[in-house]
């Protein structure tokens, strides 16, 4: 079978997409992102697949398994792997309206990751329709939490992939058109400040500001910066009330390295910056953290299966590992076989100008169908 010759369709992949795109999604609002996976459940029900509802946890939205029928259902096959969850409030539609200019395609969440989720299921439902039978079973998996470092999710994540013998991830593709083999170690971190509360207009010298001192241990993170590994700090609350020196502070950080070392010892420095000093106490715990996912043996296999259908498609495909975390840190860290960055390309993630390159939609769904069709 040459994924080359199936008919895939640019505009037809665009027409179902911006339904996705439009039903807005993000993390924190379970009620969006389960209002998404209805939507993707029952495209994929259309389909053929067998659809199972995971409840939600931890405040997040649900899970969506589908299995497609298949002589071997059961036995281990391929897993895809995909989250539902966005960065953009509900709302930023009106700000980052879809919108089409030559090869570029703008939405919230297009590029991350909803291009590469839906043109995953234009693979399947374009071998459904040439009755191409795969040699091994799909199942995919979608997740309403990534964003956030997959709190609630990562065990039916694991438990889904040690069922499999690969695990292909349609997270944005690089810009040269290239995949990921491996990501990088992060680390999530939970700050707070604690002072003591005075009038800051009649006895501003007797308080202890929170502020002040999340605002120094913020300079201190970002100075911990280094070629190994990457500190910062994202998220800040402070304060309730101007006139008020402030009692409270809170944050969050993130740390970033490519080898499992780094981190730890990245890891240390912040936990060691917990303590008391000038009536004020700062402290850090540890959030949810992703392992480094380095590639081996079975994951340079597959990607090497995947670059042979990149040139039978008339492409390069390159591969490097990747800063950001996905879930393939997770099923790459387990040993299992695991290619990432198979979906859309494009840019600007995470920001009010996210597009895709409309382009890639057929050209990675072909890709994504040759694995399908091929791996055994």
């Amino acid at each position: 079978m040459n994924p080359a010759n199936l008919p895939f369709d640019s505009e037809a992949m665009l027409e179902g997409l911006r339904h996705w795109v439009e039903c807005e999604s993000p993390t924190w609002d379970a009620g969006a992102v389960n209002r998404m996976l209805d939507i993707a459940a029952r495209d994929m029900a259309i389909m053929g697949a067998t659809i199972e509802r995971i409840a939600g946890r931890q405040g997040f939205g649900g899970v969506i398994r589908a299995r497609f029928p298949h002589p071997k259902q059961g036995e281990p096959g391929i897993l895809i792997a995909g989250h539902m969850d966005t960065v953009h409030p509900v709302g930023t539609i009106e700000k980052l309206k879809w919108r089409r200019e030559g090869n570029k395609c703008y939405g919230p969440g297009i590029y991350d990751m909803k291009g590469g989720n839906y043109l995953s299921l234009e693979a399947i439902r374009q071998l459904a329709r040439a009755s191409f039978a795969t040699p091994l079973p799909i199942t995919v998996l979608f997740t309403p939490d990534e964003e956030v470092g997959t709190p609630s999710t990562r065990d039916i994540i694991e438990a889904e992939a040690a069922r499999n013998k690969y695990v292909l991830v349609p997270e944005p593709g690089r810009a040269d058109n290239g995949v990921t083999t491996g990501r990088y170690a992060i680390a999530r971190f939970n700050l707070e400040a604690m002072g003591r509360p005075s009038h800051a207009g009649a006895t501003l010298s007797a308080g202890r500001s929170a502020i002040r001192e999340m605002a120094r241990q913020i300079l201190a993170i970002d100075a911990m910066t280094s070629e190994d590994c990457t500190f910062s700090v994202g998220v800040v609350h402070g304060g309730q009330w101007v006139n008020c020196v402030a009692t409270t502070a809170t944050g969050e950080a993130l740390s970033m390295a490519k080898r499992q070392a780094d981190l730890d010892r990245g890891v240390e420095r912040m936990l060691a910056l917990s303590g008391t000093a000038n009536d004020v106490t700062f402290k850090v715990t540890r959030g949810v953290t992703r392992p480094v996912w380095e590639p081996d043996a079975g994951t340079m296999a597959l990607y090497e299966k995947a670059r042979g259908i990149a040139e039978q498609l008339g492409m390069t495909l390159p591969h490097a590992s990747s800063g950001g975390g996905s879930d393939g840190n997770f099923t790459g860290a387990m040993g299992i076989p695991t290619l990432d960055g198979l979906g859309v390309r494009g840019g600007n993630g995470h920001t009010l100008e996210e597009f895709i390159e409309v382009d890639s939609l057929v050209e990675r769904g072909r890709l994504m169908a040759g694995l399908l069709a091929t791996l055994a």
